[in-house]
């Protein structure tokens, strides 16, 4: 389509005289091209030039413009090195020449003007540096390389950094590279291989710089490494140790936009592959903010660009509310989440904000106004460099050259002054206070034993650094005014201060809190309320990241989902301990996430036990995966069928709390098979067991991030006297013939976490089946109450509080619970279900339970799962009521819906009492001290 048909917008001619000149030498155009042109030309002496240069090429590339920029971007392939600089500075004249035309008509969006600049560099780059390589090739000096070897460039590259790794280059833009080379295809010879690469460099960058009837791009090679001692191309393995040791954070920023742009492409990439982990962090990284403020405030100084915004002199880049100022803007906020979240690591400036905006690191309306500034800006930018293709961001200094600035963009100056004023003071005002740390605010008045507290603060581990205590001074106040809103603020600070002593480093958590101060709001309740949990996220406060970068508030995903994301988030760790110390990491973020949603309100006790159940079963399949293929790897595949992980106790009831640990057993079918037959083959029983202590061995280990979960394997038959891992036979034929009837009650919750489908069926078909035959008679009450007996004698309830043990509380009534399971012989697993089997269930002509005694049981469950859970998040410990501190003591009202300790006592002694009279009925009254506390 024609250039003529597309036209919406054009410049007002600033001198007439100039555009007159240019209709008077130029002929042949329609009528609406020629006004664009002539109005052009009123503007920019520079574009009147060219299309006088260039008016016979222009007649036919406005009547298809896009094919025009094809083949000026083709024009120049196949030619040689001593070709190449004419017919690269023609194609730099013609596109320039096009672009702007594109650009100031409106027939080309801001992406695709700059894009078109873009492609023609990344075209020059490449044909040069591959047209002397191939020179170096052909002439011997490059060690060892052979002719096809000029298909790769030898092995070299040249990156594209900043705008032109973006596809983003303005309109007079210079271009900055970084030109390496891979010194494993020159063994014993890099010495020879760099010094021809440095040629090469040199002449290219010649070719694209040197002024002769025009330029192609003004090259600059300072973002290597080191740029002031190391030569202009450098080997890989170079840069790499370079940026492992001594990166910074604007380097970080600037391989955002890096991409190979000549050269060997496919080198390059595995290159930015290698520097994936220097410039993508897996924490979110706060205090990049602080950086890049730094940075702004260095550019500042060196330009003299502080004091307020004005028009006349303004540098729309590095100014305030400038182009630089969204950039970083937007760059930091990528290196912050980038490394958890690679969809945000797109190379653009506007699709980064996009992206940022999707995950909800920014408000969509703060992405969509920056977005529209942006363009804006770089339009003026353009304007700017167009006028006598100067590498300027300024604006004119003087009324005449803003009012030619104005024109240029359509626009009278009066309008244009308020417009552009107002673009950039919104600019400071959306990315200024991100960067800029806020004063030091007042603090509240302190007691003497908070100040006495406090004094100590600077001595904490994480307050050594001035960093860490330059980031503090400011969230000082922040924390102290939130504390002094606390129910009881002395006994919140001292929580805080072990939450403090505990950190091993402070830099970056401070700066993720001055970014997020909700959570401080955060940090305060936990301390306030949950010194367990303080004490927890002091030594892994990395899970922090999690409640700002994702979806830490929203729906619980369950067992799928968590599955698959813990597969997706250990997959890149580069082995077996790596992924497993990655699972610990992921493990540690939603067991936080629970406590929290729990602490918080948005979820009670009951689902919190199930997702705290739910996360156990994801982790014990993950593991189970990285297990039995790290294994197999050693010993062989899994003999016979294979095995399967079975949860026992609470996990089989899919119902943990904080602080649970797992029951586990694992049963595997390899009848009539001996061994395995892998590198080092073991026979088929300890290939099993010792399968299984490399299971609990990866869920117990302490690692540098912990450990996952305690896991007990007491239930499985035989119970410490038994073999950690048992067959399929074995374990059916003890179940019939030598199980005891507490097995049984064990095998009322038995649940396949994880293993081989088919023997997973065979196992719970069995189970139901042995549930049905074995519920029979009297001896089951006479065997339970035998066993309620000896576990009130071994664990008594630990004072009034206790809501686990004792006669009438939950280990009580969950026995009660399986011993009903069992007599009715129904599959269920939780508690509620098992009771409600009573209904079913008859025993000769009598109903098990009365509806009296299941409705005693089921309240008086839900009461203390509550109470037990809320504690465990609370404490590792029996409840101390006075302990517990007034932040604890409202969670614990709050989850078990009572106005105060002593109706709260009220309800937890009437429900404990019912409780214990039921299961008395059931099978008979438990007596204090009887029996020996075996079994």
């Amino acid at each position: 389509m024609s250039l003529a048909s597309r036209i919406t917008r054009q410049p007002i001619p600033f001198d007439p005289a100039a555009a007159a000149d240019l209709r008077a030498a130029l002929s042949g155009f329609a009528p609406e091209v020629m006004e664009l042109m002539a109005a052009t030309a009123g503007c920019s002496p520079y574009l009147r030039d060219l299309m006088l240069r260039e008016g016979d090429w222009l007649r036919a590339a406005v009547e298809a413009p896009e094919a025009a920029l094809e083949a000026s971007l083709s024009a120049a392939d196949g030619l040689a090195a001593e070709a190449l600089p004419l017919a690269l500075r023609q194609a730099k004249r013609r596109v320039a020449l096009l672009a702007a035309l594109c650009d100031l008509g409106g027939v080309w969006p801001l992406e695709a003007v700059t894009g078109a600049l873009t492609r023609l560099a990344d075209r020059a780059v490449h044909l040069s540096l591959t047209t002397l390589v191939a020179e170096e090739i052909r002439r011997g000096r490059l060690p060892g390389a052979r002719p096809e070897d000029a298909a790769t460039a030898g092995g070299m590259v040249a990156l594209a950094m900043g705008k032109m790794g973006a596809g983003e280059l303005n309109y007079s833009s210079d271009i900055d590279l970084i030109c390496l080379f891979d010194e494993t295809r020159y063994p014993g010879e890099e010495q020879e291989a760099r010094a021809a690469f440095i040629k090469v460099t040199r002449r290219m960058t010649s070719i694209l710089s040197e002024v002769t009837d025009g330029y192609v791009f003004r090259t600059d090679l300072r973002l290597r490494p080191d740029a002031s001692v190391t030569p202009v191309c450098l080997s890989m393995a170079a840069a790499e140790a370079y940026y492992e040791a001594e990166g910074r954070t604007w380097e970080r920023a600037a391989y955002i936009k890096a991409r190979p742009c000549g050269g060997d492409l496919a080198a390059g990439e595995r290159f930015l592959k290698a520097l994936t982990p220097f410039v993508w962090r897996k924490h979110l990284d706060f205090v990049a903010i602080q950086d890049a403020h730094d940075m702004r405030l260095r550019i500042r100084d060196h330009r003299g660009l502080h004091g307020p915004i004005t028009v006349a002199g303004h540098d729309m880049k590095l100014g305030a509310g400038g182009i630089r100022e969204i950039e970083f803007f937007t760059q930091t906020r990528q290196l912050i989440a980038g490394g958890r979240d690679p969809s945000l690591r797109d190379r653009t400036t506007v699709g980064a904000l996009a992206a940022l905006a999707g995950k909800g690191w920014i408000p969509p309306e703060v992405a969509e106004e920056l977005t529209v500034l942006y363009r804006a800006h770089r339009e003026v930018e353009h304007r700017l460099q167009m006028v006598n293709d100067a590498q300027t961001h300024s604006m004119p200094t003087t009324a005449e050259g803003i009012a030619r600035i104005a024109a240029f963009c359509g626009q009278d100056e009066a309008a244009f002054r308020a417009g552009l004023l107002d673009r950039l003071s919104r600019t400071d005002r959306l990315t200024e206070g991100f960067f800029s740390p806020g004063a030091v605010e007042e603090g509240p008045e302190l007691s003497d034993k908070a100040r006495e507290i406090t004094r100590a603060w600077e001595s904490y581990p994480a307050l050594r650094s001035e960093r860490a205590q330059a980031i503090f001074r400011r969230l000082r106040p922040r924390f102290l005014k939130g504390l002094s809103r606390a129910a009881n603020p002395d006994e919140a600070l001292v929580a805080l201060d072990g939450f403090l002593a505990r950190l091993p480093a402070g830099v970056q958590l401070f700066a993720l809190f001055e970014a997020n101060p909700t959570l401080i709001d955060l940090i305060i309740d936990i301390a306030g309320s949950a010194p367990a949990l303080a004490q927890y996220l002091a030594r892994n406060a990395t899970v922090l990241d999690g409640v700002i970068g994702g979806s830490f508030w929203g729906d619980w995903p369950g067992v799928a989902a968590l599955r698959a994301e813990l597969a997706s988030r250990i997959a890149p760790a580069p082995d077996y301990e790596a992924r497993l110390d990655m699972a610990r990491r992921w493990m540690k973020e939603w067991h936080f996430r629970i406590g929290v949603h729990h602490l918080r309100g948005l979820i009670d006790g009951f689902e919190a036990g199930k997702q705290y159940a739910d996360l156990a079963e994801a982790v014990v399949q993950g593991i189970w995966a990285e297990v039995t293929a790290d294994f197999a790897r050693r010993h062989g595949a899994m003999p016979g069928r294979g095995a399967v992980v079975i949860g026992m106790g609470s996990m089989g009831a899919a119902r943990l709390n904080a602080g649970s640990d797992l029951d586990l057993i694992v049963i595997y079918d390899a009848q009539g098979i001996e061994g395995s037959d892998g590198p080092r083959p073991l026979a088929t029983r300890p290939y099993y067991a010792r399968l299984t202590q490399a299971l609990v061995t990866a869920l117990t280990a302490q690692m540098p991030e912990g450990r996952l979960y305690e896991v007990d394997m007491r239930l499985r038959p035989s119970g410490r006297a038994g073999p950690v891992a048992t067959s399929l036979h074995s374990f059916t034929t003890y179940q019939e013939t030598e199980a005891w009837t507490w097995e049984h009650l064990a095998l009322t919750r038995a649940r396949v976490l994880a293993g081989e489908p088919t023997l997973a069926c065979e196992v719970e078909a069995f189970r139901r089946a042995l549930l049905v035959r074995k519920g029979q008679g009297e001896r089951v009450r006479s065997d339970v109450a035998e066993m309620r007996a000896r576990l009130a004698a071994a664990k008594p309830a630990q004072g009034e509080w206790d809501a686990k043990n004792g006669p009438g509380r939950i280990m009580d009534i969950e026995l009660a619970a399986q011993t009903l399971a069992l007599l009715s012989g129904s599959p269920a697993r939780s508690v509620e279900r098992q009771i409600a089997a009573a209904a079913g269930g008859v025993t000769g002509n009598a109903r098990i339970m009365p509806d009296s005694d299941m409705q005693a049981l089921a309240t008086g469950y839900r009461l203390l799962w509550r109470l037990h859970a809320a504690a465990r998040l609370l404490s590792a410990g029996a409840i101390d009521w006075e302990a517990l501190g007034e932040g604890g003591r409202a969670f614990l009202l709050r989850e078990t819906g009572a106005a105060d300790r002593a109706e709260l006592a009220a309800q937890l002694a009437a429900a404990v009492g019912a409780a214990e009279a039921a299961v008395s009925r059931l099978m008979g009254p438990a007596q204090e001290g009887a029996g020996d506390g075996s079994g």
